[in-house]
């Protein structure tokens, strides 16, 4: 199985001819990321992991195409005339297939950002039993995962949340994403610290990845 990033939230896995991409949003390459891809699953609804947009173009240009999503986006959705038919409503706890590929969901509801913002949906999607994306969220599979997405800065987390969500999934491997707000700079701070956490416990290999790079799981 292959697991490519691209901007920020948006990774695509793959295994031979079987393929899914997860949130491609507003800071990402959609055309790329879902080039010859007919499943994306989609964890939220915010713009950094969905540009309606530029996936309704992708689905225009591509029958075959599927969303699988909260029910909150796939009611969005639904108004969209690209998109209408186009998306399954999905929830924590449950288990289909995506593009040939096995999927599970977990989590249900986005991290808190403020007392005064209201908390909506998000669901975290585990490929096979070999990437686990949270979404934004840092709740943990009770699975066995090969690679574990990390979100290492966002308005609802801290680096301290990001370590121990790093840990208590317990992969062999992690990679970061929800990048896109980061300088070089920033990445090297945050990484580090994933490295070290992952290093001190002897559980996870911490690896970065830049938009583009591919590693084999």
């Amino acid at each position: 199985m292959e697991l490519t990033k691209f901007g920020h939230a948006c990774v695509r896995v793959t295994d031979g001819d079987r393929r899914l991409a997860i949130d491609p949003g507003v800071l990402t390459d959609v055309e790329q990321a879902l080039a010859d891809i007919d499943a994306v699953l989609i964890t939220h609804e915010h713009a950094d992991h969905l540009d309606v947009d530029k996936v309704a173009a992708a689905a225009g240009r591509n029958p075959a195409l599927r969303l699988w999503a909260p029910q909150a986006v796939a009611d969005q959705l639904a108004g969209n005339p690209a998109l209408a038919d186009r998306v399954s409503a999905v929830g924590p706890g449950q288990s289909f297939i995506a593009g040939g590929l096995q999927v599970r969901t977990y989590g249900g509801q986005h991290a808190l950002i403020h007392s005064s913002i209201p908390v909506i949906s998000n669901v975290g999607y585990l490929v096979g039993d070999a990437v686990y994306h949270p979404g934004d969220s840092y709740v943990v599979p009770n699975a066995v995962v090969e690679a574990v997405l990390v979100p290492i800065n966002a308005p609802w987390s801290k680096v301290a949340e990001a370590m121990d969500f790093t840990t208590s999934v317990r992969a062999p491997r992690a990679f970061q994403i929800h990048d896109g707000l980061l300088n070089d700079t920033g990445k090297g701070f945050y990484e580090s610290q994933l490295g070290r956490v992952g290093e001190f416990y002897g559980t996870t290999r911490f690896q970065h990845l830049d938009a583009g790079d591919s590693v084999t799981l």
